[in-house]
């Protein structure tokens, strides 16, 4: 297909990239010109704008950091809704329902674009391999005219026929990420400063009831190591417990473990900047048990 894709981060670059391995055209647009230099360099058309990407496109993907940048994108200066082409805007981002959900009524009164909200989980490794689950909600004939394109990045969930049901299955998953690895960071800042081996606990507790992909995968490359890297930005993480807490209120659901865990966010956003690596939060920890979870010599 003819495609467009703006937002070229850690995340979309490497979608974009799986896109032009599987056959597909695309047009590219993002405002740090060197992150569009990788996507142009693998067979990508540059556009100066994402106006331009929806001029060329009839479909347009979008993978951006947070919902004003996302409503901006669409209905800005020089956003999607300049050009008359676009018929399906695909939004890959973690912007909540409620914003799916205002978009989309706008687009609707004009008559002229379909949204998919199709938020994506599994990290810039799921990115790369094309193993993300893809939480795709929107008009049924527009989600399986795209299904093709979608399985290109992973695995495809269609969660509803309305944007926004997307969006708050994929706000689910994220406290619930999050949440284990704020919970982990604890224990393992207990059992080190009681004298355990960090990697005997890991390994001890995922072969127990405790086991949880923050131990599985987080903690062996991101902090048992100290380099505190594993790929996804403090401030996306305290934005996406955020979204989470605020929607679930909003809705009458109390979030009580969720909320103890968008403050430890904010106290980690505070501490170490928004554009520190999530994990970072263990670090917090680190601080406030006076301790270092780390790897030992064998």
């Amino acid at each position: 297909m003819e495609l467009g894709f703006i937002g070229l981060g850690q995340m979309g670059s490497r979608m974009a990239i799986r896109l032009l391995d599987a056959g597909h055209s695309l047009t590219v647009f993002d405002r740090d010109e060197a992150a569009m230099a990788k996507v142009v360099a693998r067979g990508a058309r540059r556009a100066s704008s994402a106006a331009e990407v929806a001029a060329a496109s009839e479909t347009v993907l979008m993978s951006l950091p947070t919902p004003d940048v996302v409503r901006n994108v669409v209905f800005g200066p020089d956003g999607v809704t300049d050009s008359n082409r676009t018929t399906k805007l695909v939004d890959l981002s973690t912007t909540g329902p409620k914003m799916a959900m205002q978009i989309a009524a706008e687009l609707d009164k004009a008559g002229r674009i379909t949204l998919l909200d199709a938020p994506v989980s599994g990290g810039i490794a799921g990115a790369e391999k094309g193993t993300l689950a893809v939480m795709v909600s929107g008009e049924k004939e527009a989600v399986e005219t795209l299904r093709p394109v979608l399985s290109v990045l992973g695995k495809v969930f269609v969660c509803g026929d309305k944007p926004g049901m997307g969006q708050t299955l994929k706000l689910a998953n994220n406290i619930i990420a999050v949440a284990a690895l704020a919970i982990s960071s604890e224990a393992m800042a207990m059992g080190a400063k009681a004298g355990l081996d960090p990697q005997i606990m890991i390994d001890t507790i995922m072969a127990s009831s405790g086991g949880n992909v923050a131990l599985r995968d987080k903690f062996p490359k991101a902090v048992l190591t100290g380099t505190f890297d594993f790929g996804f930005a403090t401030g996306l993480s305290y934005k996406d417990v955020r979204l989470c807490v605020d929607e679930a209120e909003a809705m009458g659901v109390p979030m009580v473990v969720g909320a103890a865990v968008r403050q430890l966010m904010a106290v980690t956003n505070a501490t170490f900047g928004p554009d520190s690596d999530f994990t970072s939060v263990a670090r917090v920890l680190e601080g406030w048990a006076g301790v270092k979870i780390r790897s030992r010599p064998k």
